[in-house]
């Protein structure tokens, strides 16, 4: 279907569907410059789940489609991840030391509860 029979099924705007489809948040045409863009169901779905996400996260198009972005970029997400490091939104990751101290407590059939090496008694 064409641009506008598709927006209106959706409930929104053509302008908005072009929107949408600059961020990425449309499967990728297979139109040329000589043709229109057909609308088919993937695209339809595509658009109703990113509507559904915004409406449900209270986010707009460009926040969804950076979602996308960090997730499908390692290093977007290492930015992110860091930034949230240091704003404290999300802890420390434990240390490898301390991971392997849990490692071998669990496989000693202890919980973590043991203070630390420096802490405990001699």
């Amino acid at each position: 279907m064409r641009i506008t029979e598709a927006a209106k099924s959706l409930g929104t705007t053509p302008r908005m569907l072009r929107y949408r489809e600059a961020l990425g948040l449309l499967p990728s045409s297979r139109a040329t410059r000589t043709t229109q863009r057909q609308y088919d169901g993937r695209d339809l779905a595509a658009v109703k789940l990113a509507l559904e996400l915004e409406r449900r996260y209270d986010v707009t198009p460009a926040a969804l489609a950076f979602a996308l972005k960090a997730l499908a970029e390692p290093s977007v997400a290492a930015d992110i991840r860091d930034l949230g490091y240091r704003t404290g939104r999300l802890t420390s990751p434990p240390s490898p030391a301390e991971i392997d101290r849990e490692r071998a407590l669990r496989w000693l059939g202890r919980s973590g509860t043991l203070p630390p090496p420096h802490n405990r008694p001699r």
